[in-house]
């Protein structure tokens, strides 16, 4: 089932997600309708809090980015196949060199701007099964990753922005929260009180 899309605005997606549970209720069809959601709307990841729900769950399939001809061979092979669902995910570390990359957000539809984030990521979180996971992530797939886990700690790549940027942005951030843009996947905005 699709689910619609939290809007910049609503304040689920300032909380810090809370720890989920084995008998977390219907968890598996959560996780399967997220994945579907995030089909519908052409994203590379989703995060709880963005359907509404302030839990520590996150999900990733990065692998239309294993096609970019520019990217090293190493790069592509750690995009192609990375599909995943993140539980309780908590980041160990993150290193290297922050550099930039223009990112975008299914809850800030029509706003991409150039975030800096670090190159490498070390990451722990159990997977759907709850098996409890270790892995490391450097270039995109890492910032892919940084960018979902920000949602589950209630912070939005706009945070991230120098203060220019965030005025220069401010008015088309309004429209969004208000409900005033046209999308073409299904939206819930704070201010306008339906779903588009």
């Amino acid at each position: 089932m699709i689910l619609p899309i939290v809007a910049y605005g609503d304040a689920v997606l300032r909380k810090k997600g809370k720890e989920v549970t084995k008998d977390y209720p219907h968890l598996q069809q959560l996780i399967d309708n997220m994945w579907e959601t995030m089909y519908n709307a052409s994203g590379v990841g989703l995060a709880a809090p963005q359907v509404g729900l302030p839990i520590r769950l996150f999900l990733v399939d990065a692998t239309p980015f294993a096609d970019d001809e520019e990217l090293t061979e190493e790069e592509r092979e750690q995009l192609d196949g990375l599909k995943k669902v993140f539980i309780n995910a908590e980041m160990v570390e993150e290193t290297g060199n922050e550099w930039p990359f223009n990112e975008g957000c299914l809850s800030i539809p029509d706003v991409r701007e150039d975030v800096f984030r670090n190159q490498t990521i070390t990451i722990k979180y159990m997977d759907e099964d709850f098996n409890k996971k270790v892995d490391s992530y450097s270039g995109i797939a890492a910032r892919i990753i940084q960018h979902e886990y920000d949602h589950i700690e209630g912070i939005l790549f706009t945070d991230k922005l120098s203060s220019l940027k965030k005025r220069l942005i401010k008015n088309k951030l309004d429209k969004i929260s208000k409900g005033l843009i046209k999308v073409d996947y299904k939206m819930r905005f704070p201010l306008a009180k339906k779903v588009r």
